[in-house]
């Protein structure tokens, strides 16, 4: 569908600056939904922990080879040796509840099987950001249709612009909380299954 708002001078801007902050909130989404656990090991489940690398946080994936030689072990060859410990720390100390192992070298990561009630935590988890991602574009629409309102009250856009503009950015609004309540609804499927 194509946007009005995109198409009118006064709004083009307002327009650009929301789709691209809601896009980048569903991207982040994405990635909270990547990282979630699920039964199987998975290079993704690493990406929201980060180590403190001579002072800056940096995700452990930038921080050596991620990789998943079975379906219950997750791999990671540090980059630099004198990082290994920092690493296994990082991973044991996260919310992600797994028990890394080293011998010096590499960082064995067991997965475990999931028991049915790290599921539901998982679960639960995933809602409680699924609700904060919604909340996030909901904030962007606010943010939309404040701008819209300054635009028609300095004049720059009529009355019927800015109805038509706030019916524009509701619908933007809810094409993209479908979208990341379509994306946890697949990932709640896959972690429930077992």
């Amino acid at each position: 569908m194509a946007s009005w708002m995109a198409g009118n001078d006064s709004l083009k801007g307002t327009y650009q600056l929301m789709k691209s902050k809601m896009d980048s909130t569903v991207e982040d989404f994405r990635g909270h939904l990547a990282s979630a656990r699920t039964g199987r090991a998975n290079v993704h489940m690493l990406d929201q922990i980060k180590v403190d690398y001579y002072g800056t946080d940096t995700p452990v994936a930038q921080m050596g080879q991620v990789s998943t030689p079975e379906p219950t072990m997750i791999l990671v060859q540090p980059y630099d040796l004198a990082m290994v410990s920092a690493i296994e720390k990082a991973i044991r100390t996260s919310s992600v509840g797994l028990n890394p192992m080293t011998d010096g070298k590499v960082i064995r990561v067991p997965v475990p099987p999931m028991t049915e009630e790290r599921r539901k935590d998982v679960v639960k988890q995933l809602q409680k950001t699924l609700e904060d991602h919604k909340t996030a574009i909901r904030n962007i629409r606010r943010d939309g249709n404040d701008q819209i309102k300054k635009s028609a009250k300095d004049k720059l856009i009529s009355a019927d612009d800015e109805k038509r503009a706030n019916e524009e950015v509701q619908q933007m609004t809810d094409s993209e909380i479908k979208r990341i309540e379509d994306l946890f609804k697949s990932k709640e499927k896959e972690v429930i299954t077992v």
